[in-house]
């Protein structure tokens, strides 16, 4: 892997994962290079696209994935507070609790539990027994963010493994959800998708940045983008959303997949 913009930078060994001992050089400037520009209060995504625009192959966004897209997806991780995900991606992706065999520990602050999981569901469409919920640490317990409206007897059962916020009505209210995740300390936060999230979090302009692996594949087109617009129904898109404009704060080339992390011009 090596830096191509804004200036070349040495060859960065690909760490295959997370490991106790001494930081590896390339996951000291990983971490420089992904947390330089990041206020006090950061909201990141990170998603994988192929060439031609989608975000899956065979339903999921791993097979997409690359050995320096997974060590760069290890590190933010790391630099996490906050893992927010869709329903649906969690249960595509199979999510479980972060794992501390997982993360650069030495990037995280002494002592600090692994990042929690937040889960974006209207409906409350997760199963109460998952292992994401049922599995978390007590220090990283999983939270879902779901609407007033949900039924609650699935609010009680979900209530008996993970914590359940409230934020909106018929849909979840991505900024009262990211504003109750902020208030209960979770600064840096990281969103690893779906598409509909990201669009929500986009139009409601709460993505401080975008990292983008994009993967040297065309994948004929059929799958979405890593972003789509609200579900029929909800309210809709302001005007003044998109196209919202992005500047380029590095790129990174790592075999034939060019990793790059935007800035968002609010």
């Amino acid at each position: 892997m090596r830096q191509i913009y804004p200036v070349q930078g040495p060859d960065l060994q690909v760490e295959p994962k997370a490991a106790p001992g001494p930081l590896p050089a390339a996951v000291q400037e990983l971490a420089r290079l992904y947390a330089s520009d990041a206020g006090p209060s950061w909201l990141q995504a990170n998603m994988v696209a192929s060439v031609d625009g989608a975000a899956s192959l065979d339903g999921r966004s791993g097979g997409l994935s690359g050995p320096g897209d997974r060590m760069v997806f290890t590190v933010l991780r790391s630099l996490a507070d906050l893992v927010l995900v869709g329903a649906g991606t969690a249960r595509t992706e199979r999510y479980r609790p972060a794992q501390a065999a997982g993360l650069w520990q030495q990037l995280r602050p002494a002592d600090a539990p692994e990042p929690a999981i937040a889960v974006v569901t209207a409906g409350l469409t997760i199963d109460p027994d998952a292992p994401l919920l049922t599995g978390a640490a007590p220090g990283a317990r999983t939270i879902v963010v779901t609407t007033q409206d949900a039924p609650r007897d699935r609010k009680a059962a979900v209530a008996r493994h993970a914590r359940v916020i409230e934020a909106g009505h018929h849909q979840v209210d991505v900024t009262a959800a990211v504003t109750e995740l902020r208030g209960l300390g979770y600064a840096r936060i990281l969103c690893e998708g779906g598409p509909t999230l990201l669009g929500q979090l986009a139009a409601a302009r709460l993505i401080d940045e975008l990292c983008l692996t994009t993967s040297p594949l065309l994948a004929d087109g059929h799958a979405g983008r890593i972003l789509t617009p609200s579900p029929t129904g909800t309210p809709a898109v302001p005007v003044t959303a998109f196209p919202a404009r992005l500047s380029l704060a590095h790129l990174l080339a790592d075999d034939n997949f060019l990793l790059s992390r935007y800035l968002t011009e609010n």
